[in-house]
């Protein structure tokens, strides 16, 4: 067993200055570091670009020995191994994209202790004789990374790393450390068990990115190719990485952006070599776009990604958050772009009813099983069945218990309580997509709904300040504009509607208000998604059971400022405009706008931070002091920025500097009710010199 070192705070500093040339811990490394030196199992969930890595790689160096990395991603792990290399580590991978003497060279350097970090793909493990190489000369220390794969409840459920926990004992007395950046509380408890993990330390960090806006846009798929090359069209938005839903798609979308900047294709079918060479051309910035499947993931880590688009709605919002979180990993903002529709739902329902097959044909194989080993394809032919039916059923009965493979790829019969597994994991399945479709189309902060369905209540209280509902202003993919008089009108009726009914669903809401269609459901709905993003309006997604079946409904009801709100008070609230969705790049010497722009009745809100070149230097500087305090009070009162005061509002605040409540009420969009709450602070900001 190695050495245990106990070092004090700055040795551990010192290694950490020396031998990977930081000056400093990132916030909570440490901590973790620590507690890996000393010999403890340590569950790690730290969100994507916090520096996970580092937390097994220090720990690795300080305890001596061989670290054993299992990682379930070639291109990962490839990653990884490179950087410590060009640190001067001692470094192998064995994986299946590497031949066989790369293999036997690996391992013979691990078994003479020439190795500081061996990586491996969890499926080695199943290979004979494999384990026992291992265990002959045992590592320091074991990192799990990825480790939200071994669970059946995770969103990337891989069935050789739910083995694991079979071979880890092999390995003892080495210490545990698995890591993760998507885990519910679930999924935690599920790792701690399969590893055999009971003592575990369990680092669970905040899931909150200050630096990322986060926009969702409802549209056409026939629409996305285009809008992708124009929003990428602005440098300032690169690099990026494109999520398609299918190989093709992904193809077929990196040759129309190649026309325009550099992008490739990235995806599980491409050759080994060919994948690693857009790896690596992307890392070296000579790529500025990657177009990837959501299936098979990048696995890169690039500091300076300033754009993720997905290009269709995720299957689950874990896979989501972590495909994300690889933007802005240098701390600058950045954005996340999320293009959806219904019709995405219909391509993730045909993908579910192909992974998961009717459970009678599970019920099939598991019939013809037995205690004695049956060769997989003697198997299927005495059952005639498909080759890829075939291997999803066996899989699947694998994962749940029905039925057991060796390495040899023979199969045998398990316990009979598969069913009731197979059943639950289908039923999550279908929620996770319930969950990633409500995500969409919430009218909350998207990062605090992501922070909540991670199980982080009290940080998710604070709105971001940065994605489509709470900065509107900012965004990059949508445009806003002000409602008309109609919708205004529209407007008050529903905030007096709900005055009186307390809550109700939306379906039944605008049936009684709009017996004959006179305003559509669906603008219906798009105003309501608007007074709540103004921090009127509540709307809650919850079900309720009806013969068997779980439906899905929406529930509206008034917050406190919507029940206080004055009939004097104006309405400041913005709609969605879907004439024109991409913001269109700034050129360098663009001057001033001419008239000939948006109408009044389409006026938009600007897609980008406001353009102060037609205000005083003072007034500028007024109104970034305004905007200031805006955030601070929005994060203060719980509510998106605008719903303080809205874009216009504060530059007419800043262009007519009023210094008393009088003052101040005469600017439009200032009433009795926000002079009251906010006027004070207001003029004392104007006050300044």
């Amino acid at each position: 067993m190695a050495t245990i070192l106990h070092q004090p705070s700055e040795t551990l500093v010192a290694l950490l200055q020396r031998d990977f040339g930081l000056s400093s811990f990132r916030v909570n490394q440490e901590v973790v570091c620590r507690a890996v030196i000393q010999g403890r199992d340590v569950l790690l969930v730290m969100p994507t670009g916090a520096g996970k890595s580092l937390c097994f790689q220090l720990p690795g160096i300080a305890r001596g020995g061989t670290t054993l990395v299992i990682s379930p991603l070639i291109a990962l792990m490839e990653d990884q191994a490179a950087k410590l290399a060009s640190l001067g580590f001692s470094v192998a991978r064995i994986h299946s994209g590497l031949d066989r003497a790369l293999s036997r060279q690996a391992c013979a350097e691990y078994l003479s202790g020439a190795l500081q970090f061996l990586f491996i793909a969890p499926e080695r493990l199943r290979v004979p004789g494999f384990i026992e190489m291992l265990a002959k000369r045992k590592p320091s220390l074991i990192a799990i990374d990825e480790a939200h794969c071994i669970s059946q409840w995770g969103h990337d459920f891989r069935p050789d790393y739910r083995m694991l926990g079979q071979f880890v004992p092999a390995l003892r007395p080495a210490p545990v450390i698995a890591l993760t950046a998507t885990a519910t509380s679930r999924v935690q408890d599920d790792i701690i068990a399969q590893l055999g993990m009971a003592d575990a330390s369990r680092f669970i960090y905040g899931f909150r990115r200050e630096n990322l806006g986060i926009e969702v846009v409802e549209m056409s798929p026939s629409l996305r190719p285009t809008f992708v090359a124009d929003l990428l069209h602005d440098p300032a938005r690169r690099p990026a990485i494109v999520y398609a839903l299918t190989r093709k798609q992904a193809e077929a979308l990196a040759a129309q952006l190649s026309s325009k900047f550099p992008s490739a294709a990235y995806h599980a079918g491409l050759d080994p070599r060919l994948r690693e060479s857009v790896q690596q051309e992307f890392q070296q910035g000579r790529l500025h776009a990657v177009v990837a499947t959501v299936a098979f993931g990048m696995g890169i880590d690039k500091a300076d990604v300033r754009t993720i688009v997905h290009t269709s709605l995720p299957g689950t919002l874990e896979a989501y958050y972590q495909e994300i979180g690889r933007a802005g990993r240098d701390g600058l903002p950045s954005r996340a772009i999320l293009l959806y529709s219904y019709a995405d739902r219909k391509m993730h329902e045909f993908f579910f009813e192909r992974d998961y097959p009717p459970v009678e044909e599970l019920d099939r194989v598991y019939r013809r099983l037995g205690d004695e080993p049956l060769e997989k394809e003697y198997l299927r032919a005495k059952l005639r069945m498909e080759s890829d039916l075939f291997d999803r059923v066996l899989e699947k009965l694998v994962i749940h218990g029905g039925g057991a493979v060796d390495f040899e790829e023979n199969a045998v019969r398990g316990a009979q309580g598969w069913r009731d597994s197979y059943a639950a994991e289908s039923q999550r399945r279908k929620a996770q997509l319930d969950l990633a479709m409500q995500y969409a189309e919430s009218s909350q902060c998207r990062m605090t709904s992501l922070i909540r369905h991670f199980g982080d209540l009290t940080d998710a209280r604070r709105p971001c300040g940065h994605c489509d509902v709470c900065a509107p202003h900012a965004c990059v993919a949508r445009r806003f504009r002000a409602p008309d008089e109609s919708e205004k009108q529209t407007a008050w009726a529903v905030i007096h509607s709900l005055k009186k009914s307390s809550a109700g669903s939306t379906g039944r809401l605008h049936k009684d208000m709009f017996p004959r269609e006179q305003v559509s459901r669906d603008a219906f709905e798009n105003l309501l998604q608007a007074l709540a993003g103004a921090g009127l309006v509540r709307l809650e997604e919850l079900t309720f059971e009806k013969d068997g079946r779980t439906i899905a409904y929406r529930r509206a009801s008034l917050t406190q400022e919507g029940e206080e709100l004055p009939p004097t008070d104006p309405l400041d609230f913005v709609l969605p405009d879907s004439s024109n969705h991409v913001a269109p790049a700034r050129r360098k010497n663009e001057g001033k706008r001419s008239g000939t722009g948006t109408s009044s009745k389409t006026a938009t809100t600007p897609a980008r931070p406001l353009d102060t070149s037609e205000m005083s230097a003072h007034a500028a500087a007024i109104e970034d002091k305004l905007r200031a305090w805006r955030l601070a009070a929005a994060r203060k009162h719980g509510v998106p920025a605008y719903c303080i005061v809205g874009n216009k509002t504060m530059r007419d605040i800043a262009q007519q500097r009023p210094i008393t409540l009088e003052q101040l009420q005469c600017v439009s969009g200032i009433g009795p009710s926000k002079a009251e709450k906010f006027g004070e602070e207001i003029c004392r900001i104007c006050a300044q010199p």
